[in-house]
């Protein structure tokens, strides 16, 4: 078989899709808590907006440029965008349905309710007239439209309304249009007081609802013959000179301020809007029929995330769990352990503390000299970033790789950047045209006793970010193996000088060796078959897209290679195909945590080698960023990690196979309450 023929790949657009369908499929499963399956909701939403703003928004950009490049299935970005439309239009609809008939009449059974203007009574009428009055009217301004007003410009993803008016205003203009911007201050759901709230326990009312009642109330003296939802996203590429003269914070700031007003990709209005007001912002917005989402309740599902939060009803959630702290660590200073044995922890079911207080006792340790870290995505409030500053003001010298292109954290990283700074800290913005993606951390503490350096090191496949250690599933390794941290070290001598590619110990990284390491282990599997012998292999990624490494395990398929692939997202392979892939299995685990962590195991004929990785393998990832594969050498935790993912291969409830054509479909062996994220739950945690 030509393995270069596209037939044999699938597109990277609809896989992504086709991942946020298996998130929104977890809304309707029953063993999930109520409040629990309507944040999968939300959750579907938002990543569409993110879908919208960055991959629709580049295809048109390809289009814009004449880029004639067939994707990696050999579709046309002409194809792609249309099959999309097909698509998202059939996802955003499953969206709303399973919002209006599946889940809005069991919260109503659980006395947990949204009401609509033509079931509220006179008292609740009342309360919400006021509420609009003292909480909308003074931070709103309605925008007329004509002559002297063209149409504004409006903010990305936020919420607005256009009124259909009649009649002349105070100055005498016949004014038909007018726009409304609701701001990010106003809350889109509104809970009722008891007072007023009826028989239900929580009686929640749309923001979008009072307007639409009350509008009338902004234009006194004129007819309101409608008052339409709608809500514009747009494209949120920064276009950055990266090889320019100017400072990249002070060009990513600028850049900043004209992200939320980039071309419209994506209109949605709500199903109710008529034509004619359809037609003129469609218009208005430069936008065609296919990029129109008509749907059947507030644009903006996912600004009502917090639901859950208003909500005080435990039975209706996840059960609260206490990540474990090992017990190594118990009442011991993290770098004296670290001295006798490698830690592994595996989050969210393990803490984030010890990763917190591995820079904190480094902090406060007066034999620490350096301490040199990457950060990514770390948070607003930060204990990392808070224990850094601590070092540095203590008098150690404390280097920060800040990463300022992350998406949409740029403005976050930038205030991070300067606080730093200003503490003292020396900070790196990474290297021009790579992002900066690995995650560790270098202590070098001096042995009084021997008059000698030690260095401590921190690897893992997530972000510095306490928020979404508790969300996402990822690794963390903390060791002082010789070899790996003297291999970080040579790392952070490359972001931070300008020097050769240093020759590594035991790290692969991108984008020097982790491509061509990675390569040369598929092949010693593909050999190993070959042979006769023994050949597996486990990968779990977020993504799968390189067609290289695509190939190459294609040609190790066809050797005879067992090959298990944990895939969260993004899969351009095509398993089962007789004679190319049927020795490939697909999977992707949807459940509680996302599953976040990146981990590569490969036989070898009894050697067993595993890696964990900052890195998917994507081309961004091997060719673009600054990215870090570490092997976990300690045989106790190499057999751990294993195991972990045994059981992953197991789950009965959670994973879905990838089938040949792209669509996926949930996994049963007949073997009930395999959910494996609650198994590590029950095992690793409190």
């Amino acid at each position: 078989m030509n393995l270069k023929d596209r037939k044999y790949y699938l597109n990277r657009e609809l896989s992504l899709l086709a991942f946020n369908k298996r998130v929104l499929q977890q809304a309707l499963d029953p063993t999930i808590p109520l409040l629990e399956r309507i944040r999968f909701i939300f959750i579907c939403s938002n990543n569409l907006d993110e879908f919208f703003e960055v991959r629709v928004a580049g295809i048109r950009h390809d289009l814009a440029r004449g880029n004639t490049k067939p994707s990696l299935n050999g579709a046309s970005a002409e194809e792609v965008l249309k099959e999309i439309n097909l698509r998202a239009h059939q996802l955003v609809d499953e969206q709303y349905r399973i919002f209006n008939d599946e889940l809005l009449p069991k919260l109503a059974d659980e006395s947990i309710q949204f009401l609509p203007a033509n079931e509220w009574n006179e008292a609740q009428c009342l309360w919400l007239k006021k509420y609009f009055k003292h909480q909308v009217i003074p931070v709103i301004s309605p925008i007329s439209l004509d002559l002297t007003h063209p149409f504004p410009r409006l903010v990305n993803k936020s919420l607005h309304f256009l009124l259909h008016l009649h009649g002349n205003d105070a100055f005498g203009r016949n004014l038909e249009y007018a726009v409304l911007h609701m701001p990010r201050s106003l809350p889109r759901i509104i809970e009722l007081p008891e007072s007023v709230g009826g028989s239900k326990q929580h009686n929640f009312v749309y923001l979008s609802s009072i307007v639409s009642e009350f509008a009338q109330d902004l234009f006194p003296g004129m007819d309101i013959h409608g008052c339409y939802q709608f809500r514009l996203t747009r494209d949120s590429h920064l276009l950055l000179e990266e090889n320019s003269n100017e400072d990249l914070a002070s060009a990513l700031k600028r850049e900043l301020q004209s992200r939320n007003f980039g071309a419209a990709v994506r209109l949605e209005v709500g199903k109710q809007c008529p034509d004619k007001i359809v037609s003129f912002l469609l218009q208005k917005c430069n936008l065609t029929a296919e990029e129109l989402y008509r749907v059947n309740g507030p644009v903006n599902l996912n600004r009502l995330m917090l639901l859950p939060d208003l909500v005080d009803r435990p039975d209706l959630k996840f059960d609260g769990f206490t990540p474990k702290i090992p017990s190594e660590l118990h009442r011991r200073d993290i770098l004296d352990v670290l001295l006798e044995q490698d830690i592994l922890l595996h989050h969210p079911y393990e803490s984030f503390l010890p990763v917190v207080d591995f820079v904190r006792q480094a902090a406060k340790d007066s034999s620490v000299l350096a301490i040199k870290q990457t950060l990514y995505r770390t948070g607003s409030q930060s204990s990392i970033v808070e224990a850094l500053i601590e070092a540095s003001q203590a008098g150690k010298e404390v280097t920060a790789v800040v990463e300022l292109r992350a998406r949409f954290d740029e403005a976050d990283n930038i205030e991070l950047a300067q606080k730093l700074q200003e503490a003292g800290v020396l900070v790196v913005y990474g290297v021009v045209g790579y992002k900066t993606h690995a995650k560790m951390t270098l202590v070098v503490r001096k042995n009084q006793k021997h008059n000698k350096l030690q260095r401590f090191a921190h690897l893992g496949t997530g972000n510095y970010h306490a928020g979404n250690a508790r969300l996402y599933t990822d690794y963390s390794l903390l060791t002082t193996n010789v070899d790996i941290c003297e291999d970080v070290h040579k790392v952070f001598q490359q972001l931070t000088g300008m020097g050769k590619v240093y020759q590594l110990n035991q790290l692969w990284h991108a984008p020097f060796t982790l491509h061509s390491n990675l390569l040369k282990a598929i092949e010693r599997e593909t050999i190993n078959a070959a042979s006769g012998k023994k050949a597996r292999m486990i990968i779990k990624l977020n993504s799968l897209t390189d067609q290289s490494l695509i190939e190459a395990l294609y040609k190790a398929s066809n050797a005879g290679v067992e090959i298990q692939l944990i895939v969260r997202g993004i899969c351009c392979l095509s398993p089962g195909i007789k004679g190319l892939s049927e020795n490939i299995q697909v999977r992707s685990i949807i459940g509680r945590f996302l599953e976040h962590s990146r981990v590569y195991y490969f036989y070898d004929n009894g050697k067993e080698h595993l890696y964990a990785a900052s890195a998917d393998w994507m081309e961004r990832n091997l060719y673009n960023r600054v990215e870090t594969c570490f092997p976990i050498l300690q045989e106790n935790i190499k057999r751990r990690v294993l195991n972990e993912l045994e059981l992953m291969l197991n789950d009965s409830e959670q994973s879905w196979i990838l089938k040949a054509d792209g669509d996926y479909q949930l996994f049963c062996r007949g073997k009930p309450n395999e959910k494996v994220q609650q198994l590590l739950l029950d095992k690793l945690s409190y």
